[in-house]
């Protein structure tokens, strides 16, 4: 499709380059220039040239196609149904490993739970690459239930031959879902004995999110061991909020703001008066604000400090707690007076 013009012509232009050169800088044009065609306000133009690459005989016009129609779903919510049907559509038929990669990619993009047999069938190709793809779109399209096709699939790429695949399969289950079964568990738990680091530790914060006991000597392990990195440890004990990871917790930075906020949690003490402080925002914030209606929420997947405080006017008003609490210098009252200030100013 030689005659491709306009911003898609220059796409198609710049991914000929880039394959050719094999460099990331192409690459990276390449993709900028892909991303500011779907941004455009013609980006509905671009969705249906994409499209029209998708029927291409050459294997990177239809890779490119892949990309346009995923990055157009992506930005622009009302052209997702008409992406996913597209690329569906060429999933059917599309043998090549690197169209499969982009079509992988825009159905993730596209969110549309009709992919999910595309998916899980692109589960099991002989590509670990593939696979990898699939297990980390897998938390963008997905069926909601509890032992959905998808998840089974998850499942089973966590005990997949390759650890890249079996990492991001047990980081898709276990943090990116938030169903919860003996199946799911089961997984997760055999992924903390796997041979991989990393998969072991996606499989003790699996746990840890679903708050099972068995995550805790895990997580302690994981907090004294000589990582440079421990911010996902330190966040799955902050979820798990037990008391007896606090010896574990206070062999960390005692200056670093995530440790504290997971002390606090496992702390009974810290963590009620948090609890109690928050509560008191509430109460006062409906003695200045009547008109208000304000309620706490502390999600299963998260921790006590993600209580939000919202009123019903505004949806998507949402406070961090302990945050505010910080913020208000400790102060309930104070806080009180900050979310009020804050709904009473002018939306920007």
């Amino acid at each position: 499709m030689d005659n491709v013009t306009g911003p898609v012509g220059h796409v198609m232009a710049a991914a000929r380059t880039a394959k050719a050169s094999e460099a990331d800088d192409d690459w990276h044009a390449y993709w900028t220039l892909a991303r500011e065609a779907a941004e455009a306000e013609h980006a509905e133009t671009t969705l249906r040239r994409g499209s029209g690459l998708l029927g291409s005989a050459d294997a990177l016009e239809r890779q490119v196609g892949c990309d346009l129609v995923g990055l157009a779903a992506e930005e622009h919510e009302s052209l997702r149904g008409e992406a996913a049907t597209a690329l569906i559509a060429l999933a059917a038929a599309e043998t090549e490993s690197g169209v499969l990669s982009s079509l992988i990619c825009g159905l993730g993009r596209a969110q549309d739970p009709r992919a999910v047999p595309v998916l899980v069938k692109l589960s099991e190709h002989e590509d670990a690459e593939l696979r990898r793809h699939v297990a980390s779109e897998l938390a963008f399209v997905h069926s909601g239930l509890p032992d959905g096709p998808d998840i089974r699939a998850l499942i089973r790429l966590t005990r997949d031959q390759d650890p890249e695949v079996r990492d991001w399969a047990a980081f898709t289950l276990g943090f990116q879902l938030e169903q919860d079964t003996t199946a799911i568990r089961d997984a997760l738990w055999t992924c903390t004995t796997d041979e991989n680091g990393e998969v072991r530790e996606e499989g003790a914060r699996g746990l840890a999110r679903r708050h099972d006991p068995r995550a805790v000597p895990l997580i302690a392990q994981l907090l004294q061991c000589d990582a440079d990195d421990h911010t996902f440890a330190i966040r799955a004990a902050e979820i798990l909020g037990a008391p007896e990871l606090l010896p574990a917790l206070n062999t960390r930075e005692p200056d670093s703001p995530e440790t504290a906020q997971a002390i606090a949690a496992c702390d009974p003490a810290r963590r009620a008066r948090i609890e109690n402080d928050a509560w008191a925002v509430v109460i006062e914030l409906d003695r200045l604000r009547p008109d208000l209606g304000a309620a706490l929420s502390s999600p299963r997947y998260e921790s006590v400090h993600n209580m939000k405080v919202t009123h019903r006017e505004t949806a998507d008003a949402g406070y961090d707690v302990a945050s505010l609490l910080t913020r208000a210098g400790g102060d309930p009252t104070r806080a009180a007076e900050l979310v009020a200030a804050d709904l009473a100013a002018p939306a920007s």
